[in-house]
């Protein structure tokens, strides 16, 4: 609620209404009876009407306060927003497959590879209040954890499930792709984007990578792929004879150039992304590619509120003068 006075400087004429109320109270602006002597008058005791009479005044000045409020114009407005907006429906599939186990991507050695992603990817969720994504993870074969929406709070939810060997083991970022092309190929979004993140070379699924790609191409969908894990070899955690984790080191590759025919086949990008940090930046900067532009167009509409000031202001002006044609106007001077 937003209040305004259309005509303001009225308010100066309130700087009368104390000397107005001094002169009242005069004894030459008061009626007077002339009287040859009021001593004995004066012992009388005060009446109720006279005690009250003091009141008269202050009726009076509030009912012209009043009146000079309404003279201002107070008007009420309400404030109204018009927001157009270009959506963005994203999709993001995350490799889940055992790689994803390797300690190199964490803040510290406790956390794995799918552990980092899923903090990252948090946090780019959280940043895409306007728009609509999905969620599928994938190994050997895709599975969609969440259909685009704007609930991100049930997709966060969905995100922290993603687990590690829920699926047969392997990657197949061919079948994931499609799957992903497939959640946006009804999608009436001004921009659809795949984020599609895996730490190998995919060897599982009937399709191919780059068999895929051209059918997002074709449907408008920029796909932007992210190859994640270090160059060099990673610690693993290996079950021991005894059920027992230990860690043993192993070269993990990356088909970083599928990835990159990928992405310059459907004018997305890719990114490398080595550690977390990197991790970090590769999300921050598909975030700024592709932020959703929002036009909000701000409008006040007034209503007036004379009619309340003046009403009220007109009503105790009328009540101090009926009062005062009554006991509480006559005083004796």
């Amino acid at each position: 609620m937003i209040l305004r006075l259309a005509y303001p400087w009225f308010l100066l004429a309130l700087l009368f209404i104390p000397l107005w109320v001094t002169l009242r109270c005069s004894a030459r602006f008061r009626q007077t009876l002339n009287f040859p002597s009021l001593k004995t008058l004066k012992g009388l005791p005060r009446s109720n009407a006279q005690r009250l009479q003091p009141l008269l005044h202050l009726i009076s000045a509030i009912g012209w306060t009043l009146l000079i409020f309404a003279l201002a114009r107070p008007q009420s407005g309400l404030r109204q927003r018009s927001v157009t907006t270009d959506t963005v429906d994203i999709v993001i599939a995350i490799d889940t497959s055992t790689s994803m186990r390797a300690i190199d991507l964490g803040e510290n050695q406790e956390e794995n590879r799918l552990d980092a992603v899923k903090q990252v990817a948090e946090q780019f969720i959280e940043a895409r209040e306007a728009d609509r994504l999905s969620l599928i993870a994938f190994a050997a074969m895709p599975y969609t954890k969440a259909p685009l929406t704007l609930d991100h709070d049930w997709l966060l939810n969905r995100l922290a499930e993603l687990r590690t060997g829920e699926l047969p083991d392997g990657t197949a970022v061919g079948s994931a792709l499609v799957s992903a092309i497939n959640r946006l190929r009804d999608s009436e979004a001004e921009t659809k984007l795949i984020v599609l993140l895996t730490d190998g070379i995919s060897n599982r699924g009937d399709i191919e990578p780059l068999d895929a790609a051209p059918l997002a191409k074709e449907l408008g969908i920029k796909v932007y792929t992210i190859g994640a894990g270090s160059d060099g070899p990673v610690r693993v955690p290996v079950a021991d004879v005894f059920g027992r984790t230990q860690y043993a080191t192993r070269e993990l590759p990356i088909d970083t150039a599928t990835l990159e025919k990928i992405a310059a086949i459907t004018d997305g990008h890719f990114f490398r992304a080595r550690d977390h940090r990197e991790l970090e930046e590769v999300f921050a900067e598909i975030d700024n590619m592709e932020r959703t532009e929002i036009d909000v167009d701000e409008y006040t509409l007034y209503t007036e509120q004379f009619t309340w000031f003046a009403a009220a202001g007109l009503g105790l002006i009328l009540l101090e003068r009926l009062l005062a044609a009554g006991r509480m106007g006559r005083t004796l001077s």
